[in-house]
């Protein structure tokens, strides 16, 4: 079943609640998804010559340790900042590939880590437990930022992991939630594996985000990336999904898994159930309908 939300303020003054009002968000969705939940939060972006990777361990992995080994086999100026299970990296970098050889060597050679998230901007978190007790673990109502998504998980096809927990990234910056399920996901993964794009999971979501990184990576826009994705991802979906600069929704051509958007002057806000954009202020004076089908809802700054 699953529950998903997705918060993106227009108005910069708001951004100290953004964990605040996302952590009540997500709280709503409970009962749609608990067996994990995550969140994606953008913040604190990085300079261009620098690359912001999220890690995620054991609950008794060694911080100090791994920042070692990284330090064996880099030699650029890298800062490590641990939150819980999870560690958010920031090391110098030269270019794209560099920042993808990174990745590409923590997740073969760091058995202990995985990588989340790798962007300028992104941090991903996510946990198996209880909405609230993510939320706890992390300290997600401290954390500021432009915009995040978030996720509540009922596993379906796949195991109770904190590694098969949303949301899934597998581009800079990109960010996907989920929620359905698509028929061509292994046919689809194969493909994509042979582009060069990197799956940790058998997980349909995170072949929907690698889809996209790959169309992405092909010069399309993200409106044109989801326009060919309504065409190829065959299954019935409601995906959020996150950018550097920006947020947007889409359902499949059927539309038979719920959403609800709202907007204000401050706001656009997305959830599977109303309840979720109702923690929200001034919802009551929102505009508010349902998404529909096939039509892409996208927000950027410029």
């Amino acid at each position: 079943m699953c529950g998903i939300v997705g918060l993106y303020y227009k108005n910069p003054e708001l951004e100290s609640s953004l964990g605040t009002m996302l952590s009540d968000m997500l709280i709503q969705m409970t009962d749609r998804g608990p067996d994990s939940a995550g969140v994606a939060i953008y913040h604190d972006a990085v300079s261009t010559k620098q690359v912001k990777i999220t890690l995620q361990g054991l609950d008794d992995v060694d911080w100090k340790q791994v920042q070692g080994r990284i330090a064996e086999q880099y030699t650029q100026n890298i800062s490590i900042s641990p939150l819980a299970n999870h560690a958010v990296i920031v090391m110098d970098v030269d270019s794209q590939e560099e920042a993808d050889q990174f990745a590409s060597w923590v997740g073969s050679d760091l058995d202990e880590v995985n990588v989340t998230s790798v962007g300028s901007a992104i941090e991903i978190y996510k946990e198996k437990g209880l909405p609230d007790q993510v939320v706890d673990k992390f300290d997600l109502r401290t954390m500021r930022g432009t915009h995040a998504l978030g996720h509540t998980r009922m596993a379906t096809e796949s195991a109770v992991t904190t590694e098969h927990s949303h949301p899934f990234s597998t581009g800079l910056d990109l960010c996907l939630v989920h929620n359905g399920s698509l028929s061509n996901h292994n046919q689809l993964r194969e493909k994509l594996q042979k582009k060069g794009i990197r799956f940790q999971t058998d997980n349909d979501s995170e072949v929907a985000a690698g889809y996209l990184t790959w169309r992405l990576s092909e010069g399309a826009t993200l409106d044109e990336a989801l326009e060919a994705a309504i065409k190829d991802l065959d299954g019935f979906y409601t995906f959020a999904i996150g950018t550097k600069n920006g947020f947007a929704v889409l359902r499949d051509p059927i539309a038979c898994k719920p959403a609800v958007l709202a907007e204000t002057d401050d706001w656009v806000a997305m959830s599977s159930e109303f309840r979720a954009i109702a923690q929200l202020p001034n919802s009551k004076n929102a505009r508010i309908w349902e998404p529909e089908p096939a039509r892409i809802y996208s927000w950027e700054r410029s």
